[in-house]
């Protein structure tokens, strides 16, 4: 492989060759690289790595697997970290303003890094939430050879038969808020909920991405659900340190494989699988980063054809290993590439078609029903997210409709201007049946951040009101959020979108099956409301979150940060 990459045009080569590069060689010289190895093509290997949660705790480890494929395949790897900001251990709290905010940050500093130092070419290892879209919009906007590898879901935890996942300590607050538990069982669950490292055990927003990653053709088939702790996790890392060596010998670059096709795939996967909400938000931003023209009508579309397969909490009763013992992604992919709803022309990492790569993924049929059922006896005939449209939301709003039982919901507003105080009233048991609450300013420049809503959601839910209880809002939902919740209300309420003029009392109708959602006010009063509105002000005027809320765009655009409109 190094002769016949030897008189390329490699970013590494224009750094590291030639006798006026002399002094760049000295400081990898000085790491112990050798003569052979700095003749090799130049490989990275970012690592999302923390030891502030269980999510990317580990990842740090896997390096040495990526790195022994990439040698396996003439490539010389050299590992670079980037940020984890843990969702779960921030939610709730001012910490969950930095969230989505990370996913920018993560994108960037790859950009820098990899640029900075003329890699030509990297393998990205994710864990949580937000550092698998942050490689992988990283990947599209540097447009070089790359492969994204997932560091692994936790096990899921067991008190007594019953299955556990972080979503029922959620839940189990509210329910001791209720009275239906005792702190004694609350603390049990927390005990067991999460025994491993690795990302929460059901399909919340770690677990979608990771699937996602498979279905873009950014990821070797298989490789997002076997646990953290799972031997086979090192064996993906080796494999896709090796496909990375294939990715720089011919030449592919991540725009080559994330195109329109590829994020229609992943679309459909999202909607098949009743992933997380912020899969949306996520996706829309890689489009943006690949320079695709991919938008919320184009998901919404899907939305309404693709049927709903896969039962994975919240949404149903298993975690990622169970999907894994089935078969895993490739499985739910082979169903609907044979009923016709992939693209299957679209290019993967292995320099294949994703329909070339499902015909050659090994597999073993086993029962499976349960979890995942053909697309002609679905759980649901359309997908398990919905965009809704209407005069609260003429950018569009997003529900999973997959978590809930409920079609249609019309309630009375109970408006708040923040998270906490919405909170404190589900705590004081002051939220009552038949109410819409409304959480605003909480939207990606009113909070800032856009943080998720899953501290009151499974409150809700947990207190015994999620069928009589409904909440729309400009912020986000966790992966783990599950009721008639609507998020991503767009425009959000600091620039003046209409959840901007709600007040206590309104009616507000959400109707999933027509893909509406309103407020029942003559337009004449609402455009009247809105021209009385005047701007809250500013809740932070300086670091990293002002200059987010200056340059992050519409939740409908994925929430992208931009120095100018899109």
């Amino acid at each position: 492989m190094e002769s016949s990459l030897r008189h390329r045009s490699l970013p590494s080569q224009q750094r590291y060759q030639g006798v006026f590069n002399a002094s760049h060689r000295a400081f990898l010289r000085s790491i112990g690289l050798t003569d052979s190895e700095l003749a090799r093509p130049l490989g990275c290997i970012v690592v999302s790595w923390s030891e502030a949660g269980p999510c990317n705790f580990h990842t740090l480890e896997l390096v040495r697997h990526v790195r022994g494929g990439m040698e396996a395949a003439g490539v010389t790897g050299l590992a670079v970290p980037t940020i984890v900001v843990n969702d779960n251990i921030s939610m709730g709290t001012e910490g969950m303003r930095y969230s989505l905010v990370s996913r920018e940050v993560i994108a960037d500093t790859i950009e820098a890094q990899v640029s900075a130092h003329a890699f030509d070419g990297f393998v990205g290892i994710g864990g949580c939430d937000k550092t698998q879209p942050g490689i992988m919009m990283a990947m599209v906007r540097l447009n070089m050879p790359s492969v994204f590898v997932y560091g692994g879901s936790a096990e899921p935890g067991y008190l007594g038969d019953r299955k556990l996942t972080i979503e029922d300590i959620y839940e189990g607050m509210g329910a001791y808020i209720k009275g239906k538990i005792t702190e004694e069982m609350l603390y049990e669950i927390e005990r067991r909920a999460h025994p491993t490292v690795g990302t929460c055990a059901g399909l919340f927003t770690a677990n979608t991405m990771a699937s996602i990653s498979e279905a873009l053709g950014l990821a070797l088939l298989g490789s997002s659900t076997p646990v953290a702790t799972s031997s086979r996790r090192a064996q993906y890392c080796y494999s896709s340190g090796k496909a990375l060596g294939q990715l720089i010998e011919n030449g592919i670059r991540a725009r080559d494989i994330v195109t329109y096709d590829a994020l229609y795939n992943a679309t459909v996967l999202l909607m098949a699988t009743a992933g997380s909400t912020n899969g949306i938000l996520h996706l829309l931003a890689i489009a943006h980063e690949a320079g695709v023209n991919f938008t919320l009508q184009d998901i919404d579309e899907l939305s309404r054809r693709v049927p709903y397969i896969v039962s994975m909490k919240p949404a149903g009763e298993y975690v990622m290993a169970d999907l894994d013992a089935v078969g895993g992604v490739p499985m739910v992919l082979r169903k609907l590439m044979e009923r016709g709803y992939l693209r299957g022309e679209a290019l993967t990492v292995t320099g294949k078609t994703l329909s070339q790569s499902l015909k050659e993924y090994r597999h073993i049929e086993v029962p499976h029903e349960h979890i995942v059922r053909d697309p002609s006896r679905p759980f649901r005939p359309t997908g398990g997210i919905r965009v809704l449209w209407g005069n609260l939301a003429p950018e569009g709003a997003v529900l999973k409709v997959a978590a809930t039982g409920l079609m249609r919901f019309e309630g009375r507003a109970r408006v708040f201007n923040d998270e906490d105080s919405a909170f404190e009233a589900v705590k004081k048991n002051e939220v009552t049946e038949g109410e819409v609450m409304v959480i605003r300013y909480v939207g990606p420049k009113g909070a800032p951040g856009m943080p998720e809503m899953l501290r009151v959601t499974s409150a809700i839910v947990g207190a015994g009101l999620g069928d009589s209880v409904a909440m729309v809002t400009d912020g986000r939902f966790s992966g783990a959020t599950r009721g008639m919740m609507v998020g991503h209300v767009s425009p959000e309420a600091a620039v003046g979108g209409p959840i901007a003029a709600l007040q206590d009392g309104d009616r507000v109708l959400i109707d999933s099956d027509a893909g509406r959602l309103d407020v029942l006010l003559d337009d004449s009063e609402l455009r009247r409301r809105l021209e009385d509105w005047k701007p809250m002000p500013p809740r932070v005027r300086a670091g990293l979150l002002a200059k987010y809320a200056a340059l992050v765009q519409s939740a409908s655009k994925g929430a992208v940060t931009s120095p100018g409109p899109l």
